[in-house]
């Protein structure tokens, strides 16, 4: 198998044989998701119990979003079951914030050309307080390095660049804020 059987992208579980690193942004997606909700959100016992598990929580995915997963299982039909919707999926459970629940949905999209990259993701609002210069850990400690990414990974999303690499960091490592720049 690919992958752990939680955390497995839909068009794995519908056999496809041709995937991208899409597959582990939606693994991403449900690591995220279980340290929200303290538990795996798609827990499935088999291949067709975890696919059962994800139709409850988004919906039975349009023959359209079956063909973006693999194109092999257009012609099957599944129940048509309406998505549970986040405030049931955390009934009981502190209700995560706004920001959290956007991206929770940009990672796990049923179509893999959809789903955002883990450049996009990390640019994401949910983690505009970690780009902050007097962002400090719980304990109060100055963070790990945040900015270090290489310059060919900054190359592939150049609009990004400017969110990913704060103008505090750029300023104090000179202007580049990636590995060649400095550590920080």
């Amino acid at each position: 198998y690919i992958c752990s059987r939680y955390y497995r992208a839909p068009e794995l579980i519908f056999g496809a044989a041709n995937y991208t690193v899409a597959i582990d942004v939606w693994s991403a997606g449900c690591v995220f998701a279980e340290m929200l909700l303290g538990s795996p959100l798609f827990p499935g016992d088999s291949g067709v119990g975890q696919l059962v598990e994800i139709i409850k929580v988004m919906g039975t995915p349009t023959r359209e979003q079956i063909e973006a997963m693999n194109p092999a299982y257009t012609d099957f039909t599944f129940p048509d079951i309406d998505a549970s919707g986040w405030s049931k999926v955390f009934r009981g459970k502190p209700t995560p914030p706004p920001d959290a629940l956007r991206l929770l949905e940009r990672l796990l999209t049923y179509e893999p050309d959809k789903r955002v990259s883990a450049l996009e993701a990390l640019a994401d609002p949910f983690f505009d307080e970690l780009r902050e210069p007097t962002f400090v850990l719980p304990d109060g400690s100055a963070p790990p390095p945040l900015f270090d990414f290489q310059e060919l990974e900054l190359s592939s999303s150049p609009g990004l660049r400017s969110t990913l690499v704060p103008a505090w960091y750029r300023e104090r490592t000179g202007g580049a804020g990636s590995a060649a720049a400095g550590r920080g």
